[in-house]
């Protein structure tokens, strides 16, 4: 079974940004683990797959893949195996982002090869009725992340609070140990603790800390923030 990660939790995707390739991925990650180590909430990172090893060896926080496919060892050329980024040193692994969307018969599987590999799995899902049918197939993390509102810097925590609180409502029904996070839009200290505020266990966050001017500061201002 794959390790649980202990809420409140910031896991932070790097995406594909020129801030968080490479070099810079390497930065922002030990500044990640060293807000962790001042502040002692969970912060883990999601880099892009050519840099995972790298990150693995230099940080002691956890480490994400960005995507696993539903696919075994074998012919798949171009495809991400569960067993190749555990290899390559990650911990967990992202799926069904909104940017890299699977079936639910394929999250399913992809769950189960994740749990094989020893890979804690962090499930994401764009409304309420997919995040209780994900919610069954038991993943260790489900982010509530609305498309539409990836990027735009509006918090789902204020822009549809009533999505965070109805999801929660469906998904303890079905899985009352699944740790919920809140995806999208998140900016701002206070974005996490109206997060946490509405029930939520922590945050999935990209651009509000990688685009930031001062990332270091961001990351500890949100981890303050799941505190109060």
């Amino acid at each position: 079974m794959t390790n649980r990660l202990s809420p409140p939790i910031i896991l932070i995707n790097f995406k594909t940004y020129a801030e968080s390739t490479g070099q810079k991925a390497l930065e922002l990650s030990k500044q990640a683990e060293k807000a962790q180590r001042e502040t002692h909430v969970t912060i883990g990172v999601a880099p892009q797959f050519a840099d995972i090893t790298t990150i693995a060896r230099a940080v002691t926080i956890p480490v994400f893949s960005q995507h696993i496919d539903p696919i075994k060892p074998g012919n798949c050329t171009g495809h991400v195996l569960a067993e190749s980024v555990r290899q390559a040193g990650a911990t967990g692994t992202l799926i069904n982002h909104s940017e890299r969307q699977l079936k639910l018969s394929e999250i399913d599987e992809t769950i189960k090869l994740a749990r094989n590999n020893d890979l804690t799995t962090c499930v994401c899902a764009n409304n309420p009725s997919i995040s209780r049918a994900v919610a069954t197939l038991e993943p260790d993390i489900l982010a509530i992340e609305p498309p539409e509102l990836i990027g735009t810097g509006i918090p789902v925590s204020k822009a549809k609070p009533e999505v965070i609180t109805d999801t929660l409502k469906l998904v303890r029904k079905v899985n009352p140990n699944v740790v919920v996070l809140c995806g999208a839009g998140i900016t701002q200290p206070e974005d996490v603790a109206a997060a946490l505020k509405l029930g939520t266990q922590g945050v999935l966050v990209a651009s509000g800390i990688v685009k930031a001017k001062d990332p270091y500061t961001i990351i500890r201002q949100f981890a303050e923030a799941t505190k109060t």
